[in-house]
């Protein structure tokens, strides 16, 4: 079957994903889930995602990998390493570390804003968790900051890697939650500025924003999530 990545609007992490598919031009097919919308499409939780995030990725095998995480690790695998290097080595490792803290600390750092975001209206509770998620926010984009004065690409090896897919995806939050403006970090704001002009960017931030767009050709489309659950042989 053709993989299947399920991804979340608005502004998901998942967008990461999409950049890395873009970026290894093999043939993939998305799938889109309002995560606004509740309650979710009940075969989704049944047969891709229990606990009903995004992404989740149904590999070629029919297997069904979640978290961004294990998804990317995945992704950096394929095509000789394009994306990644071979366990075992210094590169791999480094990789996998900068993975980890943006998946962890970088990611749980927009926690707050996220919650008063998704919250019932209450002005006050919102405003002490936008006053701490701005704190954090900024103190994670401080720290990836001064990691990018010496870095050409987010691990710091030599080429783009699902590090970059992620770092493009996160740090987009901060000014969607209009707390901080990235210019105030150089390095950062640098790099994502070299991001963004990516064409494999540009194509997942069309594909968000549902705008007809053409990818590098591994892009087959979207697909319904039924076609999906019938392609696992579910019942």
């Amino acid at each position: 079957m053709t993989p299947t990545l399920f991804y979340g609007v608005p502004e998901g992490c998942s967008l990461a994903s999409i950049v890395a598919l873009e970026w290894l031009g093999a043939p993939y097919a998305l799938s889109r889930i309002v995560m606004m919308e509740h309650p979710w499409p009940a075969d989704y939780t049944r047969h891709i995602h229990p606990l009903n995030l995004t992404p989740a990725y149904v590999t070629s095998e029919g297997a069904v990998l979640t978290q961004s995480l294990a998804i990317l690790l995945h992704l950096a695998a394929r095509q000789s390493h394009q994306l990644g290097y071979p366990e075992g080595t210094p590169g791999h490792d480094r990789l996998t570390e900068t993975l980890a803290y943006l998946n962890t600390d970088f990611f749980a750092a927009f926690a707050p804003l996220w919650t008063a975001y998704e919250m019932e209206a209450d002005p006050r509770r919102q405003q002490v968790l936008r006053d701490l998620g701005r704190a954090q926010a900024a103190a994670a984009c401080q720290h990836v900051d001064g990691l990018l004065v010496t870095r050409e690409w987010m691990d710091g090896g030599p080429k783009k890697t699902v590090a970059d897919a992620y770092l493009a995806a996160v740090a987009r939050w901060a000014e969607y939650h209009g707390v901080l403006q990235v210019e105030a970090y150089p390095h950062l704001h640098a790099h994502l500025a070299k991001l963004r002009a990516d064409p494999a960017v540009a194509f997942s931030h069309a594909i968000e924003r549902g705008e007809p767009v053409t990818g590098a050709g591994g892009f087959q489309g979207h697909v319904a999530l039924a076609n999906v659950v019938a392609q696992l042989g579910a019942g």
